[in-house]
């Protein structure tokens, strides 16, 4: 049955959900700066199409990423300008053409590898982890590997267990690879782009829902040289009562959840972690030093999760600052349910997040335990 799905995905034919989301993503805008305003996937496109410009090294290969433009049209227009050689449609076969990729870095190009899913990224994992990520340390870093794994990561819409994990802490614990999340289209030019110019491997996680969302961007956004530095987290809402930390989809989440709070008192300051290895401990802990409470919100299964792991830093670091327990909102510890109602139970909403919030800000530490 999984290969029959995966057929299906790459002759374009996946699902409804997909099919639902697909007229979205055929009625592409071209990217510009006249408009203010920037499609995620026209941002992806065009980091890709001026770093690809920028440096004859750099090239494209995965399912459907040539003719048919990509399953999510992310790659429209790269293979009439840059020709077959630079643009390679593969086969359905992820642990072929990863390793390949990897071998071209291995001798100094600078594949970028696109996983239709990120849960068939699965079937490259001995490619991604054992020689991507480590050979740079076991050759003494006489080889470097400049390669970016990109693609949707996390829960879409009715696509079922195998199609809906979030990746973000299974690359994350590994060392040697570097993890990025964008949430808005300048997360996602600027940290693509500092991706494909970095010499180490870079696993990139998209969401498939943002895609088509468009976000407000600045000249500085669309300047071929904007790069965002990979390990650094933004603010993207300052407050003062609490910090929420959160990641692509759930960075828009959260700031909704902020909105609702400010009108019942609450401040809540909001971080985009955009990048998960390297992981921001800095940022966070100044801002949970200020709030003096914290919540982690994340798609993913709740057990050594990417909040676990801020938890943990922020009780090393920034223990005696607490003035309440960490509030840490994941999906559900099960597969997720194929059924939209129950999907919706198994994932984080905007409810729980205030929730959260209210619990931290009104909930005094016991004086017993504080002593």
């Amino acid at each position: 049955m999984m290969g029959i799905m995966r057929q299906k995905v790459a002759s374009g034919s996946f699902s409804q959900p997909l099919q639902r989301i697909r007229p979205a993503i055929l009625g592409l805008r071209s990217y510009s700066s006249s408009g203010k305003q920037m499609m995620v996937r026209d941002a992806i496109n065009s980091a890709i199409d001026e770093e690809m410009g920028a440096d004859p090294k750099v090239f494209l290969m995965g399912e459907e990423v040539g003719e048919y433009q990509g399953a999510y049209k992310i790659t429209k227009g790269l293979l009439d300008k840059y020709g077959p050689n630079r643009v390679i449609d593969t086969p359905i076969t992820e642990a072929g053409f990863t390793g390949i990729s990897v071998g071209a870095a291995f001798h100094g190009l600078k594949p970028i590898v696109e996983f239709m899913t990120f849960n068939f990224a699965m079937q490259a994992i001995d490619h991604i982890i054992n020689s991507a990520a480590k050979t740079c340390y076991m050759s003494a870093g006489q080889i470097t590997v400049p390669i970016v794994f990109r693609g949707p990561n996390g829960a879409a819409a009715g696509v079922g267990a195998q199609h809906s994990q979030c990746y973000a802490p299974w690359y994350g614990s590994c060392p040697g690879l570097k993890v990025l999340t964008p949430y808005s289209a300048e997360d996602a030019r600027g940290l693509l782009k500092a991706a494909i110019r970095d010499p180490d491997p870079v696993v990139f996680l998209e969401n498939e829902i943002l895609y088509g969302e468009s976000f407000p961007i600045s000249d500085e956004v669309v300047d071929p040289n904007f790069t965002i530095p990979i390990g650094k987290a933004k603010i993207e809402r300052e407050g003062k009562d609490v910090t929420i930390t959160a990641f692509s989809k759930m960075v828009g989440f959260s700031l909704k959840a902020a909105e609702i709070l400010e009108k019942e008192g609450i401040s809540a300051e909001v971080i985009n972690l955009r990048s998960i290895r390297p992981l921001d401990r800095a940022l966070i802990n100044d801002s949970v030093r200020k709030t003096s409470r914290l919540i982690t919100v994340e798609e993913g299964f709740p057990q050594h999760g990417v909040g676990a792991e801020i938890c943990t830093s922020v009780i090393e670091d920034s223990f005696d600052y607490l003035d309440a327990p960490i509030e840490r909102i994941a999906g559900a510890d099960v597969p997720m349910p194929y059924a939209p109602n129950l999907e919706k139970m198994a994932l984080p909403q905007i409810e729980d997040i205030v929730c959260a919030a209210k619990r931290a800000c009104y909930r005094a530490v016991p004086v017993a335990a504080a002593a």
